[in-house]
């Protein structure tokens, strides 16, 4: 009898089965994930890594959230995204004339290091946004988003008195604050639920600062994240795991969950194979084909929502020829949607028709985009080349890049797009690079001529925040507009819609500036897919948050 042949991730993932902990009762589990937190300082170098994003979110609080609202077919808690509920704040009222918002703050909130909340903790979280002291300005940016006063370019000038907290937030008593301002602006509830206006333990953190640094970036780097969060950091070891226990003075009660510990993997082959020992409880960043595998098998469950995570093709339109309206309408009939959902999702995705997250308040379909080739065809010649005759000229401008981390979940999706361009006379090759270098050229440089990206969200949860995000010209206010993408039409009717306080003219008008993209196709939107989890059918409480992180405060084993 030939002997099977046990290939050699199935035995890494066994061995490493072997040297990670087991959860020791049901009051603790174990996490499997593709990382762990860098840091945990929202201002800091690694505030775009959802690692990170979610170790803040589990360990710091924000003023106000979502509530709760119906639980979908695969028992995940969705928010209600039509309205906002305290958390660190227990009320607020909104002065129209003056702009100014006053929030009652909640009494008998305890952190991880015992101190107890207040309004210096929110004057603290604002004013260290304000310095613009960390690598990467996220509360400022929210703040400015937001429109708060005060909080404008100046504070990236030679000026430091700009840097500093003025009036715009001011301290009434212990538990009362006041927010202004510059204008109206339908953002600023929406903006203080983010990951980047998370309020910060004042006391703890000022102990931990030095006179270089003085907003304690480095601890919070490094060490912890004061704040008053349902879990405390207990271990965290970089690259390898990060522990968190439960902050049992927690305001809205002590977790079930007393110990989580999270544990890098980063083959997803490896964590589903250690899910599937039972030696983890939940396990996220699994490719499609593993999802579906694991559908119906015994001991474990697999959840999801169709949230706000995307799929797109990328165009850059300072890069040759992309710039060729005709051109960009040619391959967008050119992408065989379907045969994507099928055979690169496995179902697990819907044709993308809009160009923000369909789940939030202000989307509208606007796009209707079909595989046709030979529409795609006649394009081409319209755009001047019949058959793709001299798009060869272009040469690198037709590299198809994409993350290579991401190979297992995005290589089927790009050959079968490859495949379809080529068929109607457009070169593409694959170009697959790593993610720090797909970053920087995205992010910094702008330079990606044509890319597939899978991994852009705003995480703020208005139609509009991701319009300005992605489309405002950076001129303009846009902070992440990566394929050079400008429209005066754009920038001006969101300049209006920004302060329309009208919330009916201001959804008319974030519609027709979502029309408008579509009709440059300043994105090509290909598909949402599902946000999902692999876990034990035992472990209940499944959420979905539009950062995408899971809140271990809603987890508890049955």
């Amino acid at each position: 009898m030939k002997r099977k042949n046990m290939s050699s991730p199935f035995l890494a993932s066994v061995a490493l089965a072997a040297l990670l902990p087991v959860a020791a009762s049901a009051q603790e589990i174990l996490i499997l994930a593709e990382d762990v937190p860098s840091g945990l300082d929202y201002d800091g170098p690694s505030a775009a890594v959802p690692a990170s994003q979610q170790g803040m979110v589990n360990t710091m609080e924000p003023l106000v959230f979502y509530p709760k609202g119906e639980v979908n077919e695969d028992g995940v808690q969705l928010p209600d995204f039509s309205t906002i509920e305290g958390r660190l704040a227990e009320s607020w009222t909104y002065d129209e004339e003056t702009l100014t918002w006053t929030f009652k703050l909640r009494e008998g909130v305890v952190g991880c290091g015992g101190a107890t909340f207040n309004a210096d903790d929110v004057l603290y979280t604002f004013a260290r946004a304000k310095s613009v002291s960390g690598a990467a300005p996220i509360g400022w940016f929210l703040s400015n988003v937001s429109s708060i006063a005060g909080f404008d370019a100046s504070v990236f000038g030679d000026d430091p008195a700009a840097k500093e907290l003025g009036d715009e937030i001011v301290k009434i008593d212990d538990y009362t604050v006041q927010i202004k301002q510059s204008e109206p602006n339908a953002l600023f509830l929406p903006a203080l639920t983010a990951f980047g206006l998370l309020m910060f333990d004042k006391e703890t953190m000022e102990a931990h600062a030095t006179d270089a640094d003085p907003w304690t970036h480095d601890w919070a780097n490094a060490t912890s994240s004061a704040s008053f969060g349902a879990y405390c950091v207990s271990e965290w070891a970089k690259n390898e795991k990060i522990v968190y226990t439960a902050n049992e003075d927690y305001f809205l009660g002590a977790p079930a969950i007393k110990k989580v510990t999270v544990q890098r993997v980063p083959q997803s082959s490896n964590r589903a194979v250690v899910l599937m020992s039972g030696q983890a409880q939940l396990a996220s960043g699994l490719t499609p084909r593993e999802y579906d595998s694991m559908r119906g098998r015994a001991g474990l469950a697999v959840s999801g929502v169709t949230g706000n995570e995307s799929t797109f093709v990328h165009m850059n339109f300072d890069v040759e020829p992309f710039d060729n309206p005709k051109l960009r309408e040619a391959i967008a009939y050119a992408v065989p949607y379907d045969q994507i959902i099928a055979n690169g999702y496995f179902g697990q995705a819907e044709q993308w028709n809009g160009v923000v997250p369909s789940s939030y308040p202000g989307y509208k379909d606007v796009t209707s985009f079909t595989y046709d080739p030979e529409k795609a065809k006649a394009l081409l010649a319209e755009a001047g080349y019949p058959e793709g005759a001299g798009l060869e000229a272009f040469g690198d401008a037709f590299q198809l890049t994409y993350v290579a981390e991401k190979e297992s979940t995005l290589g089927p999706i790009v050959n079968i797009i490859q495949t379809a361009l080529r068929g109607v006379g457009v070169p593409v090759t694959l170009n697959p690079i790593p993610l720090s270098q797909y970053g920087d050229r995205q992010l910094v440089k702008r330079d990606l001529g044509f890319a597939i990206n899978d991994q852009e969200k705003p995480v703020v949860v208005d139609a509009g925040y991701g319009i300005q995000l992605f489309f405002v010209s950076p001129d303009k206010g846009g902070l992440n507009n990566m394929v050079n993408y400008s429209s005066d039409i754009v920038d001006e009717t969101w300049a209006a819609a920004r302060v329309e306080p009208d919330m009916e003219k201001r959804d008319a008008m974030v519609a027709e500036i979502q029309e408008q993209i579509a009709s440059d196709i300043a994105w090509l939107p290909v598909v949402e897919y599902r946000t999902q989890w692999a876990h034990s059918e035992r472990l209940k409480g499944q959420s979905w948050y539009a950062d995408n992180a899971p809140r271990y405060f809603d987890l508890y084993i049955e």
